[in-house]
């Protein structure tokens, strides 16, 4: 049985690919800080429920905990880490700008240094499709320039995937960086646009539609997220050999064991039909505040997956409708509405 450290497995991604991964027979230790950025008792509870698995065990200490992040990687001695913890949220990065850089810097830096010392076969690293910017060419590929972050939380990703570049490079650290578009499911985070949608729709709330809907987005299904970073778990990336060429497409670096990977639905989707699936599914108009654009937003994201699948063989399979059905079905549950 392999063993996997996983930080964030509290959030959202992290419980949903614990879950996934010990279904496939990994062994599994969490880290999880439990902020209060969103309602802790959600996380607890997402926790709770991977806690009653035998092959899952779990931290609660910050990324930024030194001395407990290395003993508690120590001690467990994974073959495997993969880093999803962060400080998320694009607008919240123009609050607390510092949160961003001591989790998603100085955190990442404390895991990269973990990794190489103890020689993980392969470290897998969660990354956004926000460090983008406003590239101009969609839909956005790996090889795409990525040097124009519109916000701090972009800033930090991008810092991260650096060191874990300059890592790689320098003690032969197998990596992959996964750049995530717009996730959605259950279990999901209620700071994300679509969790605040269903609720005051629900509650006969308006909600804001930023940039008077016209905007694009690539929107993933969680199940269909954790299912491609299973699978790239076994796509170790090779150092290739000097003069030797990397393939058209394939974001491998030439200088390191080094590769980024887009998962998305490969597909842009209209927010306003997006609403309007939400709206179906619940059987309920909502009633739109149409606001300007958001500071550090994009007009559109959308991903090119054909690296993805051309080093898995699997596409995303779940439909717009039925991702949003199911989280309906959890949020009713859960909220017990």
């Amino acid at each position: 049985m392999r063993k996997v450290f996983i930080t964030g497995t509290a959030g959202f991604i992290g419980f949903h690919l614990s879950q996934r991964l010990l279904d496939a027979g990994f062994v599994i230790h969490g880290y999880d800080g439990m902020t209060a950025y969103y309602d802790v008792a959600l996380k607890r509870r997402r926790h709770s429920i991977l806690l009653q698995h035998p092959n899952f065990s779990a931290t609660e200490a910050m990324l930024q905990d030194l001395a407990t992040l290395d003993a508690v990687i120590d001690d467990f001695a994974p073959s495997i880490i993969i880093h999803l913890a962060a400080q998320a949220g694009v607008r919240y990065s123009l609050e607390d700008p510092r949160s961003y850089v001591d989790t998603n810097v100085v955190g990442t830096f404390n895991v990269l240094e973990a990794a190489r010392r103890l020689g993980i076969s392969h470290l897998l690293f969660a990354s956004t499709s926000s460090v983008y910017g406003a590239n101009a060419s969609i839909p956005f590929r790996e090889t795409d320039k990525a040097d124009g972050p519109l916000t701090v939380y972009a800033a930090t990703k991008k810092a991260g995937e650096a060191l874990a570049h300059s890592y790689a490079h320098l003690w032969n650290l197998p990596t992959t960086v996964f750049r995530f578009f717009t996730v959605y499911g259950k279990w999901g985070r209620p700071d994300l646009a679509y969790f605040k949608f269903v609720r005051n729709i629900l509650e006969d709330k308006p909600i804001d539609v930023y940039n008077h809907g016209e905007m694009w987005r690539d929107f993933t299904s969680v199940d269909d997220l954790v299912e491609a970073v299973r699978l790239l778990i076994d796509v170790v990336p090779v150092r290739p050999e000097a003069g030797e060429a990397v393939e058209p497409g394939d974001s491998l670096s030439p200088d390191a064991p080094f590769r980024v990977v887009n998962i998305g639905n490969s597909d842009k989707t209209h927010l306003m039909d997006f609403i309007a699936t939400i709206e179906d599914v619940l059987g309920k108009k909502a009633h739109y505040n149409f606001m300007p654009m958001q500071p550090g937003d994009a007009p559109a994201t959308w991903a090119d997956t054909a690296l993805l699948t051309r080093l898995t063989g699997f596409q995303p399979k779940t439909s717009l409708r039925d991702g949003i059905a199911k989280f309906v079905s959890w949020y009713r549950d859960y909220y017990d509405v």
